[in-house]
């Protein structure tokens, strides 16, 4: 019951803390974000990306706006393994973080994604570079 309580008071300060970004003020505002409402495609590690911004804190002074959030993300890359292994598919999901400078409506990504290690490679984050719109 505690726990439900927690959870019910840190979604009523974060929509609290989001409702912010809507004040009409030309000062900077920084915000908390669920959803920045973009799409960004770009490279990283051999293959590319396409995400839809997640949940973020963001620093606003239009027209321009600085984030740092998690990046919900459909990796596109084809393996190369051995004839005789098994290869993971080409459009898989995953999570990254990243940074997002936004102007007007134009967006520059600069993500970082994890690899898991293999039996051929140690796992270790890929930093990559995008581009995208903002709604």
């Amino acid at each position: 019951m505690k726990k439900l309580c927690k959870v019910k008071a840190l979604i009523l300060l974060a929509l609290i803390l989001s409702m912010h970004a809507f004040a009409q003020q030309d000062a900077k505002i920084i915000s908390i974000t669920f959803w920045d409402g973009m799409v960004a495609g770009g490279y990283v590690n051999d293959g590319g990306f396409v995400n839809f911004g997640g949940p973020a804190i963001k620093l606003v002074r239009k027209p321009w706006s600085f984030g740092f959030g998690i990046l919900p993300t459909m990796r596109i890359k084809k393996e190369q393994v051995p004839k005789e292994g098994t290869k993971n598919s080409a459009i898989t999901p995953t999570a990254g973080f990243g940074f997002t400078f936004a102007y007007r409506h134009l967006v520059l990504q600069i993500p970082f994604y994890y690899n898991s290690k293999t039996v051929t490679s140690n796992g270790k984050w890929h930093p990559g570079i995008g581009l995208g719109y903002k709604f």
